[in-house]
């Protein structure tokens, strides 16, 4: 098979809209029987049928139980971001905020189970973190909305550049191809590193949390290097100023996602905003620029069709 065959053979079966359709009903089911074993665990170990280190916050109350199955749901989002990578660009940047904002109602859901309902609200510090946490949830959901709205519009306006588009999205068809089992190698080594370290421990049992920063911070990370190399790709197609700044830009918010696994409690919270707040930003001032550009702006754009 030729490599302008096998591209296309991979991707369908990687990353066609069957195979996405399959994928969401395998995670959905895996989800719900997750959701219930972690129910069953909980109130094995309340009433003595199982004895397990009840250490983690998770194991306590069957309101966490939800982490489990967001937990696979964010799986799925990963896949989803690998999906449309090809398909737009925009999409691929949203699906990122999607990600970390489902992080964060996740977290919220654990530390729900956690609350001290006290007149001390804003002196106990995981209160706290759960108000910074449900602000941010709800404001970060409004700046996905208005980044999807301008996301939109300037879809409208790619049209004239069918030719030059299409050479863009083979070559990112080709990093969904690899990303695919990268991410899945990578979740399987994280998961794996994290089961040894249950088997291992006899008093404590290692947190979710630590999981879920270890395959996040390395998933962010390699977001990180994707957007550089479209960013690299994509100085073969145009050199308009305002489309550099958008895709710099990007990565800019990635790396800013990024960092807040790094840090904890309200700075980590902030940085996400930030991100999210900065991509918002970085797009609308972009769509301003499509809106007031002149004809002779897309001059490189046009010599390449032409060669085409």
């Amino acid at each position: 098979m030729t490599k302008k065959k096998a591209v296309p053979f991979i991707f369908d079966k990687l990353l066609s809209e069957n195979t996405r359709g399959k994928t969401e009903n395998i995670i959905l089911k895996v989800a719900v029987f997750s959701f219930f074993t972690h129910l069953a665990i909980i109130y094995c170990i309340k009433f003595g049928f199982i004895d397990l280190p009840a250490n983690s916050e998770l194991l306590k109350n069957p309101i966490s139980a939800v982490y489990t199955p967001f937990s696979f749901i964010l799986i799925y989002e990963v896949y989803l971001l690998i999906y449309y990578l090809p398909k737009s660009f925009t999409t691929y940047i949203t699906k990122q905020y999607e990600i970390i904002t489902l992080i964060i109602i996740r977290k919220l859901f654990k530390d729900l189970s956690a609350l001290e309902l006290s007149t001390d609200w804003f002196e106990i510090k995981g209160d706290l973190q759960f108000t910074y946490d449900l602000i941010a949830s709800l404001l970060l959901f409004y700046l996905i909305f208005i980044f999807q709205k301008q996301g939109n519009q300037k879809a409208v306006q790619k049209t004239s550049y069918k030719v030059i588009i299409e050479r863009f999205v083979k070559k990112k068809k080709l990093i969904a191809i690899i990303l695919v089992p990268l991410f899945f190698f990578m979740a399987l080594y994280t998961f794996i590193d994290w089961a040894t370290g249950i088997s291992i421990s006899s008093s404590k049992l290692p947190t979710f949390e630590s999981i879920n920063n270890q395959f996040f911070d390395q998933f962010f990370t390699v977001l990180i290097l994707i957007d550089v190399v479209l960013l690299l790709i994509s100085f073969f197609y145009t050199d308009q100023f305002h489309k550099i700044i958008r895709n710099s830009g990007f990565v800019i918010s990635t790396i800013l996602i990024r960092m807040s696994f790094g840090v904890s409690g309200l700075i980590s919270t902030v940085l996400i905003v930030a991100a999210v707040l900065f991509g918002l930003a970085i797009i609308t001032i972009h769509n301003k620029y499509e809106e007031n550009a002149l004809p002779n702006n897309g001059s490189r754009c046009k010599t390449l069709k032409t060669k085409a």
